[in-house]
């Protein structure tokens, strides 16, 4: 199951393209690429003793409508650029689950996937799927084309192998483990290429819950005590478009498209996933990755923040029509970000404090003051997941009066200072985050905060070091966002199964009992409904900690981008947060490079000639109004 904890706005930056370095050979890649090669081993011969029921119904989708354009073209260089170098390439165990995590994932396909505007199941490495009468158990059929880029076959065996990866001490990752031995039962094998697997009881979302991932065996073997350190660096093999293909520490990371990629042709994928390179530059001050934007040197750049969009665009290759801008909106679920307290700091045991805090935060004064109202306020972490949102919950607002009662109720003073005081201890309180852009924000946060008698200290730390510190749970609260997925999920973040350790995404240290036996009961229900009402208590048991202060929404996503860039006529999907990433299987790869425009636009640059500027807002998926995509000129 794909899980991804990413920052909001650390993911915006993912997709910041950067001109590429010269190619740099890595020897020590290289060596490792060879040495890969030579395990090849397969487990295609392994007995077979299942027997495939005889009353199966196999189902496939080749009715939904594609959502790429005819017109794309193959070739050409994507620049991208990450604020800093991941920590490991590996996806599962210590200091994996960062950012540049989403970009490996997304290179490695599961059996189905979602269509993001009609949300059927879709073929992914399944070329059909049934159902079982027993609502646990989903049976599939492989494409036999389907094949591990270093050219052996997909087989059923790498999905039994999963459960046996997955269910490993070694891989050092208590969710998956707990994941692959509590919610997936077993894989059963029919033959190299139809499997079924089951999940431990039955699910209303079963085909969500086990369209899982091969993990190739040919390449791990049996693991033991050195998987962590041995696979720190392995470009494991995968069964998407894109491939790592050369690295330096410290500099770049670039990933090759497959030319014999043995999906190009398939439906849900044809036109899609057209660069041949991608090159992902480490550049650490993001004022500097403007500078490299305006001068071509990366291709998209993220203008979502309102100085961008409102202020800092207004240049020349804007003016010039060099660099288009696109403001499209989508309907998704959006990420939980704001401030998360660590319930284990001292300060933050009592409730009565952190209610205080919550209500010492004017959140409605950055969103008018630094982002000119273009943002909006979040409510709590779980909006967007329509009957699963518990609409009844809204954000503590800023109250001085409400700060107050709360203190004096729990034996605090005003200082001096102006800052409460108790036993000599001030509510002095660090914020860590990542993203430089944000300190604006922050620094009225903390001028508001002070009337309230709260004193912020800022630590902007680069965005690997800031993740580590929260995983680690030494911070007090933690300015971030997480990912999303297509239904709640509480277990790792909320459950005291996760609370007090570090590397688990329990960054509040929540420990409940209550809220735990409603999760329980929310992993094991039989029923959709019984599951939307168990969500919605869950949700306002969470709100009663006062561990998480919701900050902002943003539901859309603006981007500035050179004119040989493209993007199909209706720009993006429902699902969209980027539409510019270049792997997702789901909504990701819809773009292009135009050699021509490339061109065309370098010479207009040279004579100082101007295209008519072009500003595009499209809001088909725009939640209560009227749907249109307008282009000014």
């Amino acid at each position: 199951m794909k899980i991804k904890e990413l920052v909001y706005y650390v993911l915006m930056l993912l997709i910041i393209f950067l001109w590429g370095c010269p190619n740099n050979e890595n020897n020590s890649f290289n060596k490792e690429k060879k040495q890969k090669s030579s395990l090849k081993k397969t487990t295609a011969n392994k007995k077979i003793t299942a027997i495939l029921p005889k009353d199966i119904k196999w189902l496939t989708n080749d009715f939904d409508p594609v959502f790429s354009s005819q017109n794309a073209l193959k070739g050409g260089t994507c620049h991208l650029s990450i604020l800093s170098f991941p920590m490991t390439f590996r996806t599962i165990g210590p200091d994996s689950n960062g950012s540049f995590r989403s970009a490996i994932l997304d290179n490695h396909l599961s059996l189905t996937n979602i269509h993001p505007n009609t949300g059927n199941i879709i073929p992914e490495l399944a070329t059909h799927w049934a159902f079982d009468k027993d609502k646990k158990t989903m049976y599939f059929k492989l494409n036999k084309n389907a094949k591990w880029s270093d050219g052996v076959p997909v087989r059923a065996s790498d999905f039994a192998y999963t459960l046996e990866f997955m269910r490993s001490p070694y891989i050092i990752a208590p969710w998956y483990n707990d994941y692959y031995s509590k919610e997936i039962e077993k894989i059963i094998i029919y033959d190299n290429y139809t499997l079924a697997v089951k999940s431990t009881k039955p699910d209303p979302d079963l085909y969500l819950k086990i369209a899982i991932p091969p993990t190739p065996e040919h390449f791990f073997g049996k693991l033991n005590k050195n998987f962590i350190h041995k696979y720190n660096w392995s470009i494991v093999p995968n069964t998407g478009a894109y491939q790592i293909s050369d690295y330096k520490k410290g500099k770049f990371i670039k990933f090759k498209r497959k030319k014999d990629w043995w999906a190009k042709d398939l439906k849900i994928f044809k036109n899609r996933f057209n660069v041949d390179l991608v090159i992902f530059n480490v550049i650490r001050d993001f004022n500097m990755l403007w500078e490299y934007f305006k001068k071509g040197k990366i291709d998209i750049f993220p203008l979502v923040m309102p100085q961008y969009w409102h202020n800092r665009s207004n240049t020349d290759v804007f003016n010039k029509g060099y660099v288009k801008k696109i403001w499209f909106f989508n309907d998704t679920q959006r990420s939980a970000s704001g401030m998360w307290l660590n319930q284990d700091k001292e300060i933050f045991s009592d409730k009565r404090v952190r209610y205080a805090f919550s209500h010492g935060m004017n959140i409605k004064k950055i969103i008018k003051k630094v982002l000119r109202d273009d943002y909006f306020r979040l409510n709590q972490a779980y909006v967007g997941y329509g009957d699963y949102t518990n609409l009844n919950i809204k954000a503590r607002e800023f109250s001085i009066v409400k700060v107050e009662k709360l203190m004096k109720e729990a034996g605090w003073k005003r200082g001096v200072s102006g800052i409460w005081q108790k036993n000599e201890k001030l509510f002095s309180i660090e914020v860590t985050y990542a993203f430089e852009g944000h300190t604006p924000r922050l620094v009225v946060l903390k001028e508001e905060a002070q009337k309230a008698g709260i004193e912020l200290r800022l630590q902007k730390l680069d965005s690997t070091t800031a993740f580590k510190k929260f995983l680690e749970k030494k911070h007090e609260v933690a300015w971030m966002g997480w990912s999303t997925n297509l239904r709640p999920s509480y277990w790792q973040s909320w459950h005291s199964d996760n609370a007090h350790l570090t590397q688990t995404n329990n960054i509040t240290n929540t420990d409940d009992s209550v809220i735990d036996k409603l999760i329980n009961k929310y992993r094991a229900s039989l029923s959709q409904d019984q599951r939307k009402k168990l969500s919605l208590k869950i949700q306002k048991k969470i709100h009663e900690t006062g561990n998480f202060v919701p900050t902002f929404m943003v539901p859309y996503v603006r981007h500035g981008y050179w004119r040989w860039i493209r993007l199909p006529e209706f720009h993006g999907t429902k699902k969209s947060n980027s539409l510019f990433d270049p792997f997702n299987a789901m909504t990701g790869g819809l773009f292009w490079f135009d050699r021509k425009l490339y061109n065309k636009t370098r010479d207009f640059m040279k004579k100082n000639k101007s295209f008519k500027p072009v500003t595009i807002i499209n809001d088909n998926f725009k939640l209560g109004t009227e749907k249109g995509t307008k282009e000014s000129h």
